[in-house]
């Protein structure tokens, strides 16, 4: 059984970046991301702490903005637009899903496309929908990408089984899947026996959001599974989607939570804020 490792995937992708923003600030250019969280959700946390280490291993800086989670609609607005009509601003990201009763629609309508390094704006989409080669995406979803393509694991012809259509995550990484010639399932909370949908799969990457719902019952015997979750168990520890402790022993290879995919997802929105700095030069 092997554990996919996202740290050294992330490495691989730092060392280009420390040399790209070494010549930036040659130039008079520091690559900078600004973070609009709302609330203090525990995964927002996590992520946060990721990407602040990630950006700090290399001298890139980040702006934090945390606002209440009962902050209005205006408030949330306005707060945007400053971030988004700051020249220093590189890139921005918006921690979602937002709490109950806000709205993103505002911020991914008006986002500068030169700042939008996680691809708010639905626009963004049409270059994957098209197949357009090596065309970014959502940086979740790039990560799942880039592990497959390190380890090394084909995809063409395979069966892949997506839990989750989000468009932050599940509905992008499904389309990439497709471009990459799997033949594509997307199970969601409509589907009847998801655990089946899976079983059936050769790559499954769970995106539900859902602690440690993939148990023994999704998996078989020479599968990868890639955990894109992000969760807080019962006792209050970081977890994915994948109960890896009990599927580990079954598949050929999954990833762990945390030290997967979180570990190359920093580091691709390292990425995307590095390639908007250099349109900027």
């Amino acid at each position: 059984m092997i554990r996919l490792s996202g740290r050294e995937v992330a490495d691989e992708i730092m060392e280009d970046l420390r040399k790209r923003v070494e010549a930036l600030k040659e130039k008079g250019v520091e690559p900078r991301l600004a973070i609009l969280r709302v609330g203090q959700r525990e995964d927002d946390l996590a992520y946060e702490r990721g990407v602040l280490k990630r950006f700090e291993s290399i001298g890139s800086a980040v702006d934090v903005t945390v606002l209440d989670e009962k902050v209005s609609q205006e408030e949330l607005d306005k707060t945007f637009d400053g971030l988004n009509c700051d020249p220093k601003v590189h890139g921005i990201l918006v921690f979602r899903p937002l709490p109950k009763g806000l709205s993103d629609e505002h911020m991914r309508k008006t986002i500068d496309p030169g700042k939008d390094v996680d691809f708010m704006d639905i626009r963004n989409m049409e270059g994957i929908l098209a197949g357009v080669p090596d065309c970014s995406a959502p940086c979740t979803a790039e990560a799942v990408m880039a592990l497959l393509k390190h380890y090394k694991i084909d995809t063409k012809g395979k069966k892949a089984t997506v839990v989750g259509r989000s468009l932050v995550i599940g509905k992008p990484v499904a389309l990439l899947l497709t471009n990459a010639n799997a033949t594509v399932t997307v199970c969601h909370t409509k589907t009847t026996n998801v655990a089946e949908e899976c079983k059936r799969a050769d790559i499954i990457v769970s995106c539900c959001g859902v602690a440690k719902i993939v148990g023994e019952r999704y998996v078989k015997a020479g599968q990868i599974v890639i955990d894109v979750g992000m969760n807080i168990d019962d006792n209050g520890k970081l977890c994915g989607d994948v109960d890896y402790e009990k599927v580990f022993p079954i598949v050929e290879a999954v990833t762990p939570v945390p030290g997967g995919v979180g570990s190359i997802t920093t580091a691709i929105l390292l990425k995307h804020v590095v390639i908007n700095a250099e349109r900027q030069v």
